[in-house]
């Protein structure tokens, strides 16, 4: 009988986590779901991003899709500490407010540090 009863309090706690896991992930979806998308392409050429700027609103999904038009490049977004790989692209909610700097992520010769933008979030 024993066993019994330890088997029915782990099941219990189980069923504890998984129900506290699921409203997490409801509350995440609709913090999402406030926002509207806003997308960026920036294209890369020699040391400088096309797209220097990037405004949205807090709750915002951010989509930002990088294109290597010259040189191999990357973009790091401080702050949100994601990066976008040489032509792909990324997606998160812009959670945080404040001003972002997003640079160069592979290094690509003299001029690599002026590979600079901002993602601005209010």
């Amino acid at each position: 009988m024993n066993k019994w009863i330890k088997l029915t309090v782990l099941i219990s706690i189980c069923v504890l986590f998984l129900a506290a896991c699921g409203k997490e992930e409801m509350e995440s979806s609709k913090e999402t779901a406030a926002g509207e998308t806003q997308e960026f392409t920036i294209e890369a050429t020699s040391f400088e991003f096309d797209v220097k700027v990037m405004k949205v609103k807090q709750g915002d999904t951010v989509k930002i899709t990088l294109k290597n038009k010259k040189g191999y490049h990357g973009l790091k977004l401080d702050g949100y500490k994601k990066e976008v790989r040489p032509n792909r692209s990324i997606s998160f909610v812009a959670t945080e407010k404040g001003e972002f700097e997003y640079k160069c992520a592979a290094y690509c010769g003299a001029g690599h540090k002026k590979m600079i933008g901002k993602l601005i979030v209010n």
